[in-house]
Parts: C-alpha cells; structure tokens; sequence
C-alpha cells in the first residue's frame, strides 16, 4: 500500500495535536496521546496496512477475533439536532461505510447501528464530551459501549467539505455514484473527514488514490430517499425560495412544538416501510379527525409544551464554572421543567378516553410514578404559582420569587431588599413625573433594566426638550426613552441584589436538581410522546383543511383523482386530478404530452403522495391504495452543475446510473426526461436501454418522454402501459389562429399531438419566417424517419390475455366482493378480453 513520506506524517501528527515517533516507513509502533493503539505492523502489498493489537498480545490467531472497526460519529446542532452522522471504516478491510439519518431522543438508531459494527474505537468531536457539558449522545455511547476506546478530536476535523473532497480521492471508480448520494449529507462528510483524518494519523500512512469502497447506508426500517430526489421532489426545502413554505413539509406542518417539527421533517426524509407501524398511526390520525373533543384537547395542551428536548439537554449539563448566566439559565431551565411536568395531568386527562393502540400506550407511559416524584421535590422547594411567563420582566420576577420563603433566610433577606429597591425606583419616577408634570411611566428591557418612557409630542414639552438631568434619550415616533443618573444607580444596586438572589437561589436548585437525575430518565419518553403526538394532531390538522383520505397497502398502486398537495396550496383551490395505477403486471407507465401539459406535476404528485402515505398521514385523493417503496427514486429537472464539473447530460446519466445500480423490486422510479442532452438518435437509444433494463425489475416506473418512438416499446413488452395528456385545439374568435388549451387530464394511450414544440414556439415570440421554416424541415425529416411499427394479431391477442391474468392476480389476490358481485366483475373481465382479442373478420380488415 501506498505511504506517505516522513514530511507528510510528521505535519498529520502536528495538525491533529497528538504525539507520534514514526520512521519514514512508518513501522515502529506509534503511541496516540494517552493509549498507545497499536505495535508493530505488518506491511501487506495487496491491501491497506493491517494492526497488530497490544490488546491481543502477538498470537496472529486472536487478532482476526478482534474488532477492526473505527467509527466516527457526529450530531447536528440547534434544529438539526437528532441528525446523525456516521462513518466507519474497518481497518482489515478497505471500505468505509457512511450513513446519516434522524434519530430521537433514545438515540435507538445510533446505538443499533454502532452494535451492529462492534467498533474497536469510536471517535467523536471535543465540543460533544467537553467535561461537564457532554452531549446525550456521547454520555448514552459511552454507557452502552465500556469496552470500547472513546478517541475526542477537534471539531474544526469535522469537516464537510474535507470529507467529501477525501472521498473524491479515495473512492475507487466503480463505486462513484456515492456522490450523487452524499453530496448534501453534510453530518456522514463531516464523519468520513475526521475519520480519514485520524485513520491516516494512527496508521502512519495514506490510502492510495481511489482505493477505496465508499458506500452508503440509509438506516433500517426506512425508506431511502437520495438528496438530490428530496431536492427535485421539494420535500423540506423549497427549490426557488429557501424561505418559502411550498414544501411537503409545508403542507404538513401545524406542529406546536421544535420537537413536532423536528420529528415530522425527519420522517418526510426517512418515511417508514413497515405497514404495521404505519396503519397504528393512521388509526390516530382517523381517532383524532373522528374525535373533535380529542383533537381539540390533546392540541391545547401540547401547544402549552416547550422545546421538552432542548430542555433536557441544558438540565442534564453540569456547568464548569459558576457565573450569573449559568445561575440564571439553571433557574430558567428548573421553572420550564416544573412548567412541563405540570402538563402531564392535562395531557393525560385529554388522552384519556383515547381508543387507539397508541394514544393508549402514551397514556400508560404518563402513568409513570417519576413524573409525580420528580414535580414533588420541585415543589417542596419552589413555590406553585411559579411558572414560565411571557416577557423578560415577568421572567425575572418569576425567577426571583422561584424559591419558596423560610428555606433560606438569608434569600428572604435579599428578596426583600430587591423589592424595597424596585418600589423606590417606581417611586422616584412618580415624583419626577409630578415634578415636571409629564406622563413619565417605568419601562423595562433586559438590555438596559428599568427605565423611564414617555408618550409625548415634542410641542408639549418646555422649549421643544426634555429638562436636563434626564439622559440616554432615544425618541421612536412621539416616544421618548430615557433614564437619570439616579436610575442608573438604581438599576445598579437592584442588580447587584438580583445577582444575590440568583446565586442562593442556584444553590439551592443545583442540590433539587441533584436529588432529580435518578428520576430523569421518564423525561426522554415524555419529549417523545409529545412530539409524536405533535406530529400526528398535524396530519389530522391537515387533513381537515384539504379533503385528503386514509391510504391502504396492498401490492397496487391505484390512486383514484389523486392531486398534488403543494400545487394545492399554492393555487389556492384543488387542482386538476388525475389516476394512477400500478400493479406488478402493469408496472412501467410511458407518459407523453406536449410542453407544460401537466408530466412533470404528476409525476412529483405521485411520489409526494407515496410518501406522505409511509409517514402516516392521509393522502389528497378520493382513494388510494400503495405497495410499500423501500427506496424512492427521481431523475427529474434539466439543470447542470458546475460544482461537479457535470453537464446536462452527464447529470442525467449519473442520476440514472445510480438508480440502475440501487434499485430493487421495491423501489418507487419517477423518470421525468432522459436523454435529452445529446442527439435525438442517441437520447432515443439510451432511454429505450434504461426501460427495457427496468421493465425487468418489478420496481414501479413512471416514465415521461417527448421521444414518441419509445411507446412502442409496448408491443414488445406487455407490462407496459402508455398514457399521455390531453390538450385541445382551439381557434381564436379571428380564426386565423390556433390555440392549445391544456386540459391537464390523463388518458390511455400515447399522445395524437404533431410537432407540439413548433407550437410551444409559435406562442413564444419567435420570427414566423424562423417557425415557418421549422415547420417544412420537420415534415421533410418526418417522412424519411416515420417508419412506424405495426402490432401484428398475434402480439395484440398475446397482450389481451396477459392483461386478463394479471387482473384475475389481482382479483384472487385482493378482492373483498361478495360472490354476486363478483360474479358480474369477472363477467366483465371476459367481456373486455373479447372485445380486445381480434376475430379473424377484424384482422382481414386490419390487412
């Protein structure tokens, strides 16, 4: 394998600020910081440097026992938190695994994924394992993982950039797409940089260029859904307006809480596959949009919840040092959290007469005693009516009196002298306002304390101005702000008693909060529990806003009148809807139609609707039916990209490339226009390839084209199905023109329309004399091409039968008629089968 020289080892070891003896060759054992990881290597010519472990004395033997795994884990911040991103790499293997998903506060997905590798070392960022300040993630690894080597390195190495520039190096050829996958997934980039960063380091040598195997995995029991799909599907962010809220998250967003919309994003990224899980939360959704009196309670309280699992995280650390701030974010915090334990009896009682297997698990879940031991402690200390209140001043008040009286006297003390001061001040600014016979009244800002404010028109006022010993005067329309050296005073001497309050008050709640941590735990389902619920009173919220309906999961894809749930919003009213329907018969659909006639719409529509049914919530439709996607795939848009160095057409073949190479009898395929980067011949060519390739996938296709040619794909293979949509003519009231009206409706079959860019041109304001020559050159071009291929009888009585068999599949397999009426459908069946089987009267008139 290939080494680095002795300069490049000696900067790795100076960057990553750990110690290291290395030789040119880097052989000699190398000792890291505190553990020295490894002694002796053996050099292999085939593969990267193997590790012999100090742990496992010398014997060759055990070592292969032994795990090789490195790990890297990072974890979002602020919003973003609860995404993880992960990289591993097995040290006897040349393959590093990337994934990254959305995790809640149990952090399950982590921990299975990390069991799953049985790493020898995890490393992660300093900032998440700073001392008295860890983060949930780390204290919970660590926890479930003893055994195992906890390395920390800098957060700058956790770079995205970097990580994705390392893969671009290392990443062997045949396993390239990986860039069309992680290329926005900034956490497993981050992860990947820090981990090549420190492999290279305690290897004490480099992997060759392009070596590696990259791959990447979502997490289990959801669907996949690749960054540049989320992207043209505008699933979280909107493509022309990142601020915009015409997104699927958007549509479905009437959470209350950060951990509501938390949750409901991550699930619109990684929806669920298991049916199961997915039918108990539409029965909650069906409960709450039945229910109004649910619906309406369980909102009213979870609206009253804060950021439960932000809260969590502040309770949980342990500052190093002692300051104002910190006492008074830990008294802020023990207030939110009395806050919060006292919604657990409303959230109940509205939970309570709840029928659904769910709601009656979170119900049991509230029965827990901790919350009442936790609420008790709390207020033996802290007085009742003490609670989160809007406004800074209401805050501080609230955080003053937190304590109850007679626990400390020295506090009681304090208090006192605090409001002997605050009276004095709204004394003072009584008399100077009598003084001067101005409507002065006292304000107060956590930026400047207490000062005074003014309601005044500058006339009213002596000579136009305030009297001189007021200073600091701002003027906002006709109010004026302004304080008094005495007030500043004033305001000095109350902050100085606050900051005695603060700290015998932190005291205090430092030993309360002491007593709590064993109990802490029952928190983690609370926040849970009220952002799963949060998300679901969302679907219901939407569902009564739009006439959506509960999807169900058979082996079809049938959506009847189905539309699009974010052109519905945008427009303000329904629009037009359309069917779809799939079955593993019938599973490649070819859709044509002129330009802006409707393709590109319905096509995002059915894959928003796949997935706005795999997270639980109802679909936009008057029925629907789904086969479970594992993975959902798009190649959709006509843009280049020049970060990539990809043009348009290289975009397109690398978008469809990584859907050949990751699809599977499961997958959801929305192809919208392929080969349109290169000549007419060859974009024909590659398309007809790409389809002929996944028509023998049992994956759903939904394939759009302007190449006519590929319809008659389905004389060779009858699991196909082409529909296009309709557009009429109509002429102007002069009569000279030609008008197309769209009526955005689909149809059987392959679309009649001639040369419908030319007319797309003609309303543009292109020359006629150019449109008119355009014209003359098609035709001349179209009579030298238009060979067009004739179904033979056979191949027509083939197709009939086919479709008769797939719909008797169909029938045996999902039927719920009665024997009468099940009669009568198959009577049809037979009927349709012989209208569509040519006698051999019909043929002699076909020759």
């Amino acid at each position: 394998s290939y080494f680095g020289d002795k300069s490049s080892c000696v900067e790795n070891a100076n960057t990553l600020n750990l110690t290291s003896s290395s030789s040119v060759r880097g052989l000699n054992s190398t000792c890291i910081g505190k553990t020295a990881l490894s002694s002796g290597r053996s050099v292999c010519r085939s593969h990267t440097p193997l590790m012999g472990y100090s742990v496992t004395s010398s014997s060759a033997v055990s070592a292969h026992a032994v795990a090789s795994v490195i790990v890297a884990v990072v974890e979002g911040r602020g919003l973003a938190r609860g995404e993880v991103g992960m990289a591993s790499i097995d040290l006897k293997n040349p393959e590093m695994i990337l994934s990254q998903f959305a995790d809640n506060t149990t952090y399950a997905k982590v921990i299975t994924k990390l069991k799953i590798l049985t790493p020898l070392e995890i490393i992660m960022s300093n900032t998440a394992c700073d001392a008295g300040n860890t983060t949930k993630l780390f204290s919970l690894i660590t926890e479930h993982f003893k055994n195992v080597t906890f390395t920390t390195v800098q957060r700058k190495y956790f770079n995205e950039t970097k990580g994705l520039e390392y893969i671009e190096q290392l990443c062997a050829s045949e396993f390239s797409t990986i860039f069309m996958e992680v290329q926005s997934k900034y956490y497993c980039l981050a992860a990947a940089a820090a981990l090549l960063k420190y492999v290279e380091f305690i290897q004490n040598a480099v992997y060759a260029p392009k070596s590696l195997k990259v791959r990447f995995q979502g997490s289990e029991k959801t669907a996949m859904i690749d960054s540049s799909s989320a992207q043209n599907l505008e699933l979280v962010i909107n493509n022309r307006d990142s601020r915009n809220g015409h997104t699927l998250l958007g549509v479905l967003n009437y959470t209350k809480t950060p951990g509501g919309t938390r949750r409901l994003r991550s699930n619109i990224l990684e929806p669920l596959v298991d049916a199961e899980t997915i039918n108990t939360r539409l029965d909650c959704v069906q409960e709450l949009l039945q229910d109004e009196e649910l619906f309406f309670g369980l909102q009213a309280v979870i609206s009253k919840f804060l950021d439960t699992e932000q809260l969590l995280s502040v309770l949980v650390q342990i500052p190093k040092q002692d300051t104002v701030k910190t006492a008074e974010s830990k008294i802020t915090n023990l207030i939110y959290l009395k806050h919060t334990l006292e919604l657990v009896e409303p959230l109940k009682a509205a939970l309570r007469s709840c029928n659904t297997q769910l709601l009656k698990a979170y119900y049991n879940s509230l029965e827990d005693t901790r919350f009442g031991i936790i609420l008790e402690k709390i207020t033996t200390v802290i007085n009742d009516d003490t609670r989160y209140a809007k406004g800074c001043l209401n805050m501080r008040t609230q955080k003053c009196y937190a304590v109850k009286p007679n626990i400390n006297e020295f506090l009681d003390i304090a208090r006192r002298t605090y409001t002997e001061i605050v009276d004095d001040i709204a004394g003072m600014i009584t008399q100077l306002a009598e003084k001067y016979s101005l409507p002065m009244k006292t304000s107060f800002s956590s930026a400047r304390g207490f000062f005074i404010q003014m309601n005044a028109d500058c006339s009213t006022l002596p000579n136009g101005q305030l009297p001189s010993e007021f200073t600091k005067i701002t003027k906002m329309k006709n109010t004026y702000s302004f304080t008094s050296a005495d007030l500043i005073k004033m305001n000095e001497r109350c902050q100085e008693s606050l900051r005695e309050i603060y700290h015998m008050t932190y005291l205090i709640v430092c030993k309360l909060l002491n007593e709590i941590y064993e109990h802490i735990h029952c928190l983690y389902k609370l926040s849970d529990i009220v952002s799963m619920l949060d998300m679901l009173l969302s679907f219901a919220h939407a569902c009564t806003l739009s006439d959506y309906v509960r999807p169900e999961f058979t082996d079809t894809l049938a959506i009847k009148q189905g539309w699009h749930p974010i052109l519905e919003k945008i427009a303000m009213e329904k629009p037009v809807s359309n069917n779809t329907y799939l079955t593993e018969g019938n599973n490649f659909v070819i859709i044509t139609g002129p330009n802006m006639s409707g393709k590109s719409t319905y096509l995002k529509q059915i894959a928003l609707c796949q997935i706005m049914a795999q997270i639980g919530s109802y679909v936009p439709a008057e029925y629907c039916s789904f086969r479970i996607a594992e993975q959902i795939f798009t190649r959709i848009g006509m843009d280049d990209d020049i970060e990539t160095n990809a043009s348009t057409f290289m975009k397109e073949m690398k978008e469809i490339t990584y859907i050949i190479q990751n699809a599977n009898d499961k997958s959801l395929i929305i192809i919208d226009e392929l080969g349109r980067g290169t000549s007419a011949e060859e974009g024909i060519g590659i398309c007809y390839a790409a389809c002929e390739y996944l028509l023998n996938l049992k994956a759903f296709t939904l394939f759009a084209t302007h190449f006519l040619e590929l319809c008659h794909i389905d004389a060779l293979y009858p699991n196909v199905e082409n529909y296009h949509f309709e557009v009429q003519h109509v002429r102007s009231s002069a009569g000279n023109k030609e008008k197309i009206a769209y009526t955005y409706t689909l149809s059987k079959g392959y679309t009649e329309e001639k040369n419908y860019g030319l007319k797309a041109a003609e309303v543009s304001s292109l020359p006629s004399s150019i449109i008119l020559d355009a014209k003359e050159i098609t035709n001349h071009i179209a009579k030298q091409i238009l060979h067009r291929q004739k179904s033979t009888p056979e191949m027509v009585k083939q197709r009939a039968a086919y479709q008769l068999v797939m719909r008797l599949i169909q029938t045996a397999r999902n039927s719920r008629l009665d024997p009468d009426s099940l009669r009568v459908y198959l009577k049809g069946l037979k009927k349709k089968y012989e209208a569509s089987c040519p006698t051999p009267g019909k043929i002699d008139e076909q020759h």
